[in-house]
C-alpha cells in the first residue's frame, strides 16, 4: 500500500519505532512515514516501488504538490501507531486489533441494550450505540476477509458472513431516515422562492419570471411529492426498525455475540505448519487489498462518457467497498488510518447516498395514479440527485491522490 510521498503505505520501514522520525524521509515508518490505507477485505496494492516514473500497472504516482520520497515529514503524526521492528505478524498486529474491535462490539452492544430500555427507547444514545456496533462489526468482518490466510479459514468465513448479515440489518433504518431527510430538503430547495433580479436588467427579469413560473409549477407537486416520499420511506424505516429488533433478539444474533465474545479473548489461528507460515506476515494480503483498490479505481468510467448511465453505479460502489477494506487493512498493519484517503472516501459516501436517493425518487414516481404535478416534482428531484451523483464523482477524482490510477485505460 503506497502513499503518494512514500515508497509504500503498508510496508513499514525496517527497524521502525514509534515517534522517532528524523525529518529526512528516511526515518522510522508511521502512518505518515508509511502511508497507504489497506482495508480489511483483501483488496490492497502490491509492494511499493521506489520513487520515479509511475508504472503503467496502477502504481500510485506522487500527489500533485506533495514532496517526493525524500521530503521531510509532510503528513500528520501517526496517532495510535504501534510501530514494528519487522514485518507485522498475525500475533503482533492482527490479533490485538481483532480483540480490540471485539471489545468495542461488546461495549456498544451493552450500551445499545441500556439505551433501548423502555424509558429511553428510540433516543439519540441508542442510535449512536447502533452506529458504533456497526463500525466494530464492519472492521472485524473486513479484517477477516483481508487476512483470512492468517486465521482459521472456516471460522473466518462463517463469522464474516454473519457479521455482514448483522450490519446490513442494522444499517437499513439509518439509511432510510437519512434518505428521507435528504429528499425532503432537496424538494424544499428546488421549490423555494426565487432570488430577485438585478434592477434595470430586462433579460434578467425575464429569466427570473420564467424561473418563477417553473418554480410555481414545481411547487404545486412538491408538497404532494414530499408527503408521498415520507409515507413510503417512513414505512420502510419502521419495517427496518422492527427487523433490527427481531434480529437483535434472535438466536442467530446471540450466536454472533458469543463468537465475538470469544474473539475478544482468543483469535483462532490456522492449523498446521503451512497455516503458521501463512500467518507470519500480513503485508502480502494488505498489499493485495491495495492493488485491488487501485485496479478498481483505474477501471472507473471516465468523465466524458456522455449522458449519465445508471449501470455505471455498480463500479463506483465496488470502489467504495474496496477503499473501506483498504482502510481497515491499513489500520491493522500501520496502526492508523491514512489521512490522504479521507476526502476520497467521503466523496464515495456522498455518491452512494445520492444514488440511493435518486433511486427512491424514481421509485416514488412509478407509484400508480399519482397526479402529473407530483410526478413532475419527483422527476425534477430525480434529476437533482443525479447531479449530486456527478458532483460526488468529480469530487472523488479531484481528491484521489494517485493520478496514474485514474489515467489508466
Amino acid at each position: 500500500m503506497r502513499r503518494p510521498d512514500q515508497q509504500t503505505t503498508t510496508r513499514p520501514a525496517p527497524e521502525a519505532t514509534l515517534g522517532t522520525g528524523n525529518g529526512t524521509g528516511t526515518g522510522p515508518a508511521g502512518p505518515d512515514a508509511a502511508p497507504g490505507t489497506p482495508p480489511a477485505g483483501a483488496r490492497s496494492a502490491g509492494p511499493g516501488e521506489p520513487s520515479g516514473p509511475p508504472a503503467a500497472t496502477g502504481t500510485p504516482a506522487a500527489r500533485p504538490g506533495s514532496a517526493g520520497t525524500g521530503s521531510a515529514g509532510t503528513g500528520p503524526a501517526g496517532a495510535g501507531f504501534t510501530g514494528f521492528t519487522g514485518e507485522p505478524t498475525a500475533e503482533g498486529a492482527l490479533a490485538p486489533y481483532l480483540r480490540g474491535q471485539a471489545a468495542e462490539f461488546l461495549r456498544s452492544l451493552r450500551l445499545h441494550h441500556e439505551y433501548s430500555a423502555p424509558a429511553d427507547a428510540g433516543g439519540h444514545g441508542a442510535a449512536e450505540a447502533a452506529r458504533a456496533l456497526r463500525r466494530a462489526a464492519r472492521r472485524i468482518g473486513g479484517s477477516l476477509h483481508t487476512f483470512r490466510a492468517a486465521l482459521d479459514p472456516h471460522w473466518a468465513d462463517q463469522l464474516r458472513g454473519e457479521l455482514a448479515w448483522l450490519t446490513g440489518i442494522l444499517a437499513r433504518e439509518h439509511a432510510y431516515a437519512n434518505r428521507l431527510a435528504r429528499l425532503v430538503d432537496a424538494l424544499h430547495l428546488l421549490s423555494g422562492p426565487t432570488l430577485p433580479a438585478a434592477r434595470g436588467a430586462r433579460a434578467a427579469g425575464e429569466a427570473a419570471g420564467a424561473d418563477a413560473q417553473g418554480r410555481a409549477a414545481l411547487g404545486v407537486g412538491a408538497a404532494r411529492a414530499a408527503a408521498l416520499l415520507e409515507r413510503r420511506l417512513t414505512l420502510a424505516r419502521t419495517r427496518s426498525h422492527s427487523a433490527a429488533l427481531q434480529a437483535l433478539g434472535s438466536s442467530r444474533f446471540h450466536a454472533i455475540a458469543d463468537a465475538v465474545a470469544l474473539l475478544a479473548s482468543e483469535v483462532p489461528a490456522p492449523s498446521g505448519h503451512a497455516g503458521r507460515a501463512a500467518a507470519a506476515s500480513l503485508l502480502e494480503p494488505a498489499e493485495l487489498a491495495e492493488q485491488r483498490l487501485l485496479t478498481a479505481v483505474a477501471a472507473l468510467p471516465p468523465d466524458d462518457t456522455g449522458p449519465y448511465n445508471e449501470t455505471q453505479d455498480a463500479a463506483w460502489h465496488q470502489a467504495r467497498l474496496l477503499l473501506r477494506l483498504h482502510r481497515y487493512a491499513h489500520e491493522v498493519v500501520l496502526g492508523g488510518a491514512d489521512p490522504g484517503l479521507t476526502a476520497p472516501g467521503h466523496a464515495l459516501d456522498l455518491h452512494r447516498d445520492a444514488v440511493e436517493a435518486a433511486g427512491a425518487a424514481a421509485a416514488a414516481a412509478r407509484t400508480p395514479r399519482i397526479a402529473p404535478a407530483t410526478a413532475y416534482a419527483l422527476g425534477v428531484l430525480h434529476a437533482d440527485q443525479r447531479h449530486g451523483v456527478e458532483s460526488a464523482r468529480a469530487a472523488f477524482r479531484e481528491t484521489w491522490p494517485y493520478a496514474t490510477a485514474l489515467a489508466a485505460p
